[in-house]
């Protein structure tokens, strides 16, 4: 099974950015959005952004997230 998380964009330099969540900070790869902005939130697999999600459906996602997280650990 694969996981992407929702991050969000906070640096981008070229094809390279560094995304954001939770205080953790992830370079990432940018090739296959090349229209992604600063704030901007990505699904980030494997180091690589591999779609942009409205700030909504990413917060939605990462509440459900944490809230495993809470109940496994």
């Amino acid at each position: 099974m694969c996981l992407a998380i929702p991050m969000q964009i906070v640096e981008i330099e070229g094809l390279t950015g560094v995304a954001e969540v939770d205080g953790v900070a992830r370079k990432v790869r940018l090739d296959l959005l090349p229209e992604v902005y600063l704030g901007d939130y990505v699904l980030v697999h494997a180091g690589l952004a591999i779609a942009r999600v409205d700030a909504g459906e990413a917060e939605e996602t990462l509440s459900l997230l944490r809230k495993i997280a809470d109940e496994v650990y």
